[in-house]
């Protein structure tokens, strides 16, 4: 009986150094790097990258290596299980790459007053648009001679400048309120 036990013993310690060994292991080995599916210049392995990559990758991941096969731009960071953070301020479009972090957009209520101040050059424009084609179709009524053909174009020209002013007012008093009273962004 005595043996049995000093084997169940001996085997138990064997078997729980070899667990206590193989847990050190794993621990000391360094973890296995993980990757995003794609990432935000549309590279997605094992597809070829976009013939846009390297321009986007310059503009979004500056720091990261020019060969795709690295993969820099897909690294997940293990501790905040995050991908790579892309550069601050700046956005790659079809365009090519927009800096969003200019001095002027650093201050409060400086990027509404931009979308005010195209949003009233647009409006403006459609007001004009549709103040000329109001005076269009009067001048086309007034000079018909009672022909019933002319006469109905001017009438639909008239009617269609109306129409147009008031969806043109009425749109930037809707967005006006939006923007000052529901979302209250600053400086608009």
């Amino acid at each position: 009986m005595k043996k049995f036990f000093i084997l169940l013993i001996f085997w138990l310690s064997f078997f729980s150094f070899t667990s206590f060994a193989t847990v050190l292991a794993q621990t000391n080995t360094p973890a296995p790097s993980r990757f995003a599916a794609c990432d935000l210049c549309g590279y997605c392995p094992p597809d070829t990258p976009p013939s846009t990559w390297e321009s986007c990758r310059k503009c979004i991941y500056p720091l990261a290596s020019s060969d795709p096969a690295s993969k820099d731009t897909l690294r997940i960071d293990l501790s905040t299980n995050t991908g790579p953070t892309p550069h601050q301020g700046r956005q790659y479009t079809i365009i090519g790459c927009i800096q969003t972090d200019l001095a002027s957009f650093q201050q409060e209520g400086a990027a509404a007053s931009v979308v005010q101040i195209l949003l009233n050059v647009i409006f403006s424009v459609i007001g004009g648009i549709a103040f000329l084609y109001l005076i269009y179709g009067s001048f086309i009524i007034l000079t018909s001679q009672a022909e019933p053909e002319r006469l109905n174009y001017g009438k639909r020209l008239v009617y269609g400048a109306i129409v147009g002013l008031i969806f043109t007012l009425s749109s930037v008093f809707v967005v006006n309120f939006l923007a000052t009273g529901i979302l209250k962004i600053p400086g608009f």
